[in-house]
């Protein structure tokens, strides 16, 4: 029981793997982008895993550490993204990215209201969502809480296409931690002030109560819930600080981290910020006194997720009491970061910093190694691949993501590639080494993560690193305009297998590997496996390996692991078979 946590280089029998990634990246949602007029049909048995999405709003990395259960039933018993972002941190285009496996640029939601964004915006094309490709697939979908910003303030009691089950929170009573209206299946339902009301309490109540009742079903569920905290919202406490606003923790955890210090990195209250753009030079320092509330405002977001914690646990608990919780592929995560003071900002989202775009990220699941960690990119327009992934359900409209569960599988996957943060107000590349931020007002920043990590010293002025920022000024260009596999496109990087070949292609031979492309110039170094076993590391061109076929089982995946010198890595993939 859970506790409450192929001889001459294209003459023999050779080919040239045109891999930007391991063959294992080859899922089912790239078939999908072809095949995207054909959803698969409705299955008899359930053979696929259920999916259990558990979001909440406005959540630091940080702040997990407070939410014993989803580090003993998530993290310690799957793998954790480091290297997680939202590519628009604010609530409705994240959210969108999410339901639609695109960026912003492409979904176009682009704000939280009119004309730019909001519900009303995306309502038109709403059968043509993550929700809609899986009811398609014989799902049984079901949405639980926070939806997109603007939904209920003019058909309340609409049902978004896609749900079979929807018991969605409808504004402006979404950010009330009590007294909130639920659109329960076209039926409004308010909940009132008492105790028992707490929202995130109803919520873990409802979604055990829709597990129980699924259960018995041969029919996988795709169940969405999304809470409040830590956000803010009403009511007014006592204790709250003026001008500030803070979430309502539940009264039983009221006060538990009164006394807890607030960390304070380098970049908080930033003393220099001659660096960066005019927007953030004429944010003075933060004062004392306002200091005081950001901390009591960052003290009162831990209490707040104490609740969802211990819904949290309710819900594993009741998928493990009904026997579905081995078969359930769980994704925890939050729809963008937020500021305590950091850079001097005193809180919100938005900007391109790390506090506002990086987000925590875990999955859990069948065949998702238990207490992993990856610093593979990840980013939310990934959350709906991945999803399709696991489920084999093909989505309707070009994905801008990729799964991420041959990353969580295998650590020595890569895909090498890039992501884009992008608002109305700036677009960024980010890699595993620099972020490179152009914003509409021709400002620039540029910062070297390896040697920076708190963003605090912008290069983009630096003669020497002219070359680094024209290079991800020109990357960014092309993720600007991206769609679909462009997106997702790695480095252009080769491996070459040269042997003799045998009946059905079989390995007669020595295999011989060259790493090749016109990104060869930028390598580092190689590493060639087979299997698991790493056979050679080379860090001089040519790039190249051999393998005897007696080494060979009768499949061997071989692999080169690259490395590019700006900390770019990408895995290319080969499936051999020795003769018998």
């Amino acid at each position: 029981m859970a506790s409450i946590r192929p001889g001459a280089w294209g003459v023999l029998a050779a080919s040239f793997a045109v891999l930007a990634l391991s063959a294992a990246l080859a899922s089912s949602f790239d078939r999908g982008e072809a095949a995207a007029a054909s959803p698969s049909a409705p299955q008899q048995t359930q053979t696929r895993p259920n999916v259990l999405v558990l979001m909440t709003d406005d959540q630091t990395v940080e702040s997990v550490r407070v939410m014993a259960n989803v580090n003993a039933l998530l993290a310690a018993r799957g793998t954790t993204f480091t290297n997680s972002f939202s590519s628009f941190p604010l609530c409705c285009p994240s959210r969108t990215t999410f339901i639609t496996g695109q960026y912003g640029h492409n979904h176009t939601i682009m704000g939280n209201a009119p004309p730019t964004g909001g519900y009303d915006k995306l309502a038109p094309t709403h059968s043509n969502t993550l929700p809609a490709w899986l009811r398609q697939a014989g799902y049984h979908t079901v949405h639980l809480g926070k939806y997109l910003n603007g939904y209920g303030r003019t058909r309340p009691t609409e049902v978004p296409a896609g749900w079979a089950e929807w018991y969605g929170s409808t504004d402006p009573s979404t950010y009330q931690f009590y007294n909130y209206t639920l659109n329960e299946n076209g039926r409004l339902v308010t909940y009132g002030t008492g105790a028992a009301n707490y929202q995130a309490d109803v919520y873990g109540r409802k979604a055990v109560d829709l597990i129980r009742r699924h259960a018995p079903s041969t029919q996988p569920f795709f169940l969405s819930v999304a809470f409040l905290a830590p956000h803010s919202g009403g009511p007014r406490d006592a204790d709250d600080p003026p001008n500030q606003g803070t979430p309502s923790p539940a009264p039983r955890h009221r006060n538990r981290f009164a006394s807890e210090p607030m960390p304070m990195p380098p970049s908080f209250n930033e003393a220099d910020v001659s660096d960066k753009p005019a927007a953030m030079r004429n944010l003075g320092p933060i004062p004392a006194v306002r200091i005081n509330g950001i901390t009591e405002n960052y003290r009162q977001r831990l209490e707040s997720l104490l609740a969802v914690d211990e819904a949290i646990g309710g819900i594993v608990t009741a998928l493990e009491a009904t026997g579905e919780l081995n078969r359930t592929l769980i994704v925890f995560t939050s729809d963008n970061g937020f500021f305590h003071g950091e850079h001097r900002v005193p809180n919100g989202k938005v900007r391109v910093y790390d506090p506002s775009v990086r987000v925590p990220l875990i999955l859990r699941g069948p065949g998702v190694p238990a207490g992993a960690k990856r610093s593979n990119l990840a980013v939310n327009v990934d959350l709906a691949a991945t999803i399709l992934d696991a489920t084999r359900a093909r989505p309707a409209r070009r994905l801008d993501g990729r799964s991420l569960l041959p990353f969580a599988r295998d650590a020595l996957v890569r895909s090498g590639r890039d992501i884009l943060l992008e608002t109305p107000t700036y677009s960024a590349i980010r890699t595993p080494r620099y972020v490179f931020v152009q914003h509409t007002t021709n400002e620039q920043e540029l910062y070297d993560l390896a040697r920076d990590p708190n963003q605090l010293q912008s290069l983009h002025a630096v003669p020497a690193m002219a070359s680094v920022k024209n290079d991800l000024a020109a990357r960014l260009a092309r993720l600007r305009a991206c769609a679909g596999d462009a997106c997702r496109r790695g480095p252009d990087l080769r491996l070459g297998v040269r042997y003799r070949r045998g009946s059905g292609g079989c390995v007669r031979s020595t295999v011989r590997l060259r790493v090749a492309g016109s990104a060869a110039s930028r390598i580092s170094s190689v590493s060639f496996y087979r299997g698991r076993t790493r056979i050679k590391r080379d860090s001089r061109a040519p790039y190249t390996a051999s393998v005897s076929p007696r080494r060979l089982r009768t499949r061997t995946i071989v692999r080169a692991l690259v490395t590019l010198r700006d900390s770019r890595s990408a895995s290319l993939d080969r499936a051999l078979r020795r003769c018998s």
